[in-house]
């Protein structure tokens, strides 16, 4: 059976180290049952001294174990089987002690308080002790009955609210675990998202240049050398790109994905009709920009075979069009693109996939 630390809940057998604390806390207060203890020895009867000694000793070891049992108790009302114990120990000292066993009902009214039963139990079940202390003493005068009954309510609901307050922070606990969960689940989503992106259009950028040195090699030119070198080049950046991205430290700039976009549409053989200026574009939306352009242009290398590629800005809205074969399964349902939506939909914008005027697929961000 697993440990758990919600309210309520079983827990593993042993003995934790909130455990301890109350042994070290309930054991202290057990200084309380002396005076009783000197009453009965008090009495002239053997059989008090030895079985009322004897029952007393039970009456502390029930007392101290009382909160660990609570804790792996998972019904509320079977909570109040440690009181319900006490309370019938106390009243076995009835034909010798007679009303001074309410002296006692203080540790009864505890073990009620720490049983996490609910206010609705916890409150009528602390009240009735209270009342049966005072009129169960009356016959030692209002004065001493009513400071009985005072202690046991005084000292029950502070250990109630005591108790309260460690759920309250058990809860809070557990919320925060969820929340460092869900932050991290979140995280790896977003290095996961990052990486494709990154790799995905750096490998594709790669692959094109491979072939295009591929075919300067077969032909014999020397072009082919700047090839190979332009590829080092961009595998080294991609390493770089995907290490700052799992810490969580690259950005990206539209400016910088229309020079990388223009470079890499060139390598492809696609003509590339790109925007001049990105000034129109607001500074809060042009790292998504640059995310848009990165995407699209990918998908256009890998998916279209298109031979022209277009991208239009505004301040409301950047478009990627080509004139390849249109919108595919492949690059409408395939995870870059699910990437770019879920980074769009997160900012607030809105992302439309078609079929475009240059007769290919169009892929449109408004915001």
């Amino acid at each position: 059976m697993s440990s758990t630390t919600g309210p309520g809940r079983l827990r593993a057998p042993g003995f934790g180290p909130s455990d301890r604390g109350w042994f070290i806390g309930a054991g202290l207060s057990l200084i309380w049952t002396f005076p009783t203890l000197l009453s009965l020895w008090e009495l002239p009867d053997t059989l008090a001294h030895v079985v009322g000694t004897v029952i007393i000793a039970i009456f502390a070891g029930v007392f101290l174990v009382s909160v660990p049992v609570i804790r792996r108790t998972p019904r509320r009302l079977t909570r109040l089987a440690p009181a319900a114990v006490l309370f019938a120990l106390s009243l076995s000292l009835l034909p010798w002690l007679g009303g001074d066993i309410r002296w006692m009902w203080t540790f009864v009214g505890v073990a009620v308080a720490v049983s996490r039963a609910g206010r609705p139990i916890v409150f009528p079940v602390v009240a009735a002790l209270a009342a049966g202390a005072f009129f169960f003493g009356a016959d030692d005068g209002t004065f001493l009955s009513g400071l009985n009954a005072a202690v046991i309510v005084s000292v029950s609901f502070m250990m109630f609210s005591f108790v309260e307050n460690i759920v309250t922070l058990e809860k809070l606990r557990t919320a925060q675990e969820q929340i460092a969960e869900l932050a991290a689940e979140r995280e790896r989503g977003r290095v996961a998202r990052d990486v494709h992106d990154i790799l995905g259009h750096s490998l594709t950028v790669i692959t094109v240049k491979a072939e295009l040195a591929g075919r300067l090699l077969d032909a014999g030119s020397l072009a082919a050398r700047d090839e190979v070198a332009q590829i080092e080049q961009l595998a080294r950046g991609a390493l770089s790109d995907v290490r700052t991205t799992v810490h969580g430290y690259r950005g990206v700039s539209i400016s910088g994905e229309l020079a990388a976009a223009r470079a890499v549409l060139e390598s492809a053989g696609v003509s590339a009709d790109l925007p001049g200026t990105t000034e129109q574009v607001p500074a809060d939306r042009r790292e998504l920009a640059g995310w848009v352009v990165r995407e699209a242009v990918t998908n256009v290398i890998r998916h279209s075979g298109a031979t022209a590629c277009r991208v239009r800005l505004d301040g409301r809205s950047i478009e990627v069009a080509d004139d390849g074969c249109g919108p595919s399964p492949a690059a409408s349902t395939g995870s870059g693109l699910t990437g770019l939506r879920e980074r769009v939909e997160t900012s607030g914008a809105r992302l439309t996939v078609g079929r475009g005027d240059l007769g290919g697929f169009t892929l449109k961000v408004a915001w």
